[in-house]
């Protein structure tokens, strides 16, 4: 009996049937309408199984290039010699950062050439100010087929009980638990979205500006209390600051209350209250006192996360809270610095902000094979590791994440990746167990900007203590928001 093949091999012999079926339909030697070999002798002349052919299949009539009769067999569709596929994704802005988005598009492309993804910048124009609100208006008009998703978008999208309106997935063999969990709709367990990439919040530092002061780098065991005490340190008058973030980013201010282990639970009246109002209260005014402290933090008025990072990037500030997706914004950069955990809470255990981005699918799509054949390829092991050698953050596929470094450098294309990456890139490894989720605040999504509002004010001296605990008391949707905003509150 022969030996069985190894799954390379069959992967190999598949790839194989697709790409001369599709070469020879692109040519013509299959015309409009002429039908294919029967699945039978496809499967003779590939040494595949009945069932593997139909797979390859299955992939062509995704790409539009054939249509598969019922009990008759497969037939070339009309115009296939010269007509192409194309779906439509909408994007985060910083997609390209974040996943070397043009290459990967790429890659798609030369594997399945009978597709064109086109991908349309999606930019909160709504009311709401809020990417969910895009996302509802583009299903609403038909302008998009896929959509790249924040988990933060994911929860509001759902809490509106917009889940009819994107197809269910299963998410990719390989992908961190902890990502199906986070898109997973409560109760059901059911996932609308297959994740991509994730990244915690971590303390970014410049080795260089450490060495010249004569202090220890910092480590897991530092406390707000040991960053300040070196920002002051680091701080050179006229020349740099010691410390700096983008404090209006929503995936900055948010981490200053999850350290506290506090948050918010709904009364009865239909109001969010926090649980601990002395804790929360603690961290608030820790991150007042860090964005208010001119001798360690700059009054730079950054307008997005990229120019803070360019602050630190030119040597005017020595530490920064940065996601991995941050870091890209440093890769190219000729400079020497590493990572290490968030600083420990007063109180409580370590605790950071994780984010996690995914692909989610609308069920209104006229290419809904395309669609998921696209998803599919994203959450490859091919795709994710692509992601991995190519920018610095962390692709959802566990093995691909975790690669071993020294296969860094080879790119798939053969060429070098040259990334200035971090000493200790893994450490998010060891910190999973610390993630939180802006979800843990207990908090709709929408009441994050009503808090903020409240917190600015705060920070700026314009309420005081009890004023702020008042307000916080009673947080709620306004008059003539959506009742159903409210029922899934």
């Amino acid at each position: 009996m022969p030996q069985r093949q190894s799954r390379k091999t069959f992967a190999d012999r598949l790839d194989h049937l697709v790409g001369q079926l599709r070469s020879r339909i692109l040519d013509g030697t299959y015309a409009e309408d002429d039908f294919l070999p029967a699945e039978s002798a496809l499967a003779k002349q590939f040494d595949l199984s009945n069932n593997s052919v139909r797979k390859g299949l299955e992939q062509l009539v995704a790409e539009g290039l054939i249509v598969k009769i019922d009990k008759v067999g497969s037939r070339v569709a009309a115009n296939s010699s010269h007509q192409r596929t194309t779906i439509t994704i909408a994007c985060y802005p910083s997609i390209e950062r974040d996943v070397a988005f043009t290459e990967l598009l790429e890659d798609f492309h030369r594997l399945y050439p009978a597709i064109r993804v086109k991908p349309i910048t999606a930019s909160p124009l709504t009311d709401s100010g809020s990417y969910a609100g895009t996302i509802r208006e583009s299903v609403a008009n038909g302008t998009a087929d896929l959509y790249t998703v924040h988990h933060m978008d994911f929860t509001e999208l759902i809490a509106e009980g917009a889940a009819e309106r994107f197809e269910p997935l299963v998410p990719a063999p390989g992908t961190y638990p902890f990502l199906n969990e986070r898109f997973a709709v409560d109760g059901t367990g059911e996932s609308f979205v297959q994740p991509l990439m994730f990244t915690p919040l971590v303390l970014c530092y410049n080795k260089d500006h450490f060495a010249e002061a004569g202090l220890l780098e910092p480590d897991s065991s530092w406390t707000w209390q040991h960053l300040l005490d070196s920002a002051a340190r680091l701080t050179v008058p006229g020349k740099r600051h010691g410390f700096h973030f983008f404090a209006l980013s929503d995936n900055r201010w948010p981490f200053f209350l999850l350290q506290t282990g506090a948050g918010f639970a709904r009364d009865d009246c239909g109001y969010y209250a926090p649980t601990d109002s002395a804790q929360l209260l603690g961290g608030i005014r820790l991150c007042g006192d860090i964005i208010g402290n001119r001798d360690v933090f700059p009054p730079y008025l950054s307008e997005n996360q990229p120019e803070a990072t360019r602050l630190f990037a030119e040597g005017k500030i020595s530490m920064q809270l940065a996601t991995y997706n941050s870091l890209n914004d440093l890769k190219r950069e000729a400079l020497r610095y590493d990572i290490a955990p968030v600083p420990l809470p007063t109180s409580g255990s370590p605790a950071t902000l994780a984010i996690a981005i995914g692909l989610m699918a609308g069920k209104a799509s006229q290419h809904k094979e395309a669609v998921k054949l696209f998803i599919s390829y994203a959450a490859s092991h091919e795709a994710q590791r692509a992601i991995r050698s190519r920018t610095l953050s962390i692709p959802a596929c566990k093995p691909a994440a975790e690669a071993a470094e020294r296969a860094e450098s080879a790119q798939p294309n053969g060429q070098q990746a040259g990334l200035n990456r971090p000493e200790h890139f893994q450490l998010f490894r060891d910190i999973i167990p610390s993630f939180r989720w802006h979800a843990d605040l207990g908090l709709p999504i929408p009441l994050l900007k009503p808090l903020h509002r409240l917190l600015k004010l705060y920070w700026s001296s314009m309420i005081d203590d009890d004023t702020l605990l008042a307000e916080l008391s009673r947080l709620s949707f306004p008059l003539g928001a959506d009742r159903a905003e409210q029922q899934h509150g």
